[in-house]
């Protein structure tokens, strides 16, 4: 079974993932990721550049003797995605680019980059790691998901809050599109606050092999938000592989032998 890779977002975690892990046992293997200098490699220094961070995570499944792979990224981890497609496209089987996009300057979130660095040195990481978890979901701080979101955003270090936020600012995916060879899936919350639907749609038209799914009454955070939706939506997807695998089996083992 070939494994599945999530790679979290700004100031997230594999903890995120419970939902998901559970929902889609029985059909893949899900590998989640702790990138440095967030969750449970905040002890680790992040680097600072979105290629850093994929060259990071394609030698750490390496040597976990992971090769060939499902890959998923979530918001500044769809960059990370879009990268590891890049530097390494013969690994990745399946794609799927959810509440991200192809420009890291983000026109459109909810504020500049530049003011969030700023307002992570004056608020400190707590309270900026809170702040900006809100507005991920539609209710914000009321919203069911939000405290356990929080409370992973929290392990973030300032100094891996200011290199993710420098990380994305500093990188643009948008040559690298027509080169993804690899069935997509792009996934976007109707109300997403990072990512306004003309990164979703750059996505959904540049990558030659792409489908889109758009979930409503949600923000940047629909895995959590909506979950039983999210995980039929990604269930689908790879269902479709396997129906694929049975089919060339059953026409390799009906071929004539020769």
């Amino acid at each position: 079974m070939m494994p599945l890779v999530m790679v979290h977002g700004f100031m997230g975690g594999s903890r995120q993932w419970a939902e998901q892990t559970k929902a889609l046992a029985s059909c893949l293997d899900v590998v989640t990721i702790d990138l440095p200098g967030f969750g449970l490699n905040a002890h680790l220094r992040a680097p600072d550049t979105i290629t850093a961070f994929a060259t990071w995570v394609l030698d750490h499944l390496r040597t976990q003797g992971i090769e060939r792979f499902h890959l998923l990224g979530h918001s500044m981890g769809g960059m990370i995605a879009q990268e590891m497609v890049a530097l390494s496209p013969d690994r990745v089987d399946r794609l799927v680019l959810y509440g991200t996009g192809a420009t890291g300057v983000l026109p459109g979130r909810f504020e500049p980059i530049h003011i969030s660095k700023s307002r992570a040195q004056t608020d400190g990481p707590r309270k900026t790691a809170r702040r900006i978890a809100a507005t991920w979901f539609l209710d914000r701080e009321s919203a069911a998901g939000f405290e356990g979101c929080a409370a992973i955003a929290e392990r973030s270090s300032l100094q891996a809050i200011e290199a993710g936020l420098n990380a994305m600012e500093g990188w643009n995916g948008e040559p690298n599109l027509v080169a993804i060879k690899a069935p997509t899936l792009v996934i976007w919350g109707d109300h997403d606050r990072t990512y306004p639907w003309h990164q979703t749609e750059q996505l959904w038209t540049a990558i030659d092999d792409t489908s889109l799914a758009v979930i409503p009454n949600c923000a940047h955070a629909a895995h959590l938000e909506k979950p039983g939706i999210f995980n039929r939506i990604l269930r689908d997807f790879f269902e479709d592989v396997g129906l694929q695998n049975q089919s060339r089996a059953v026409l390799k083992s009906s071929a004539p032998v020769t």
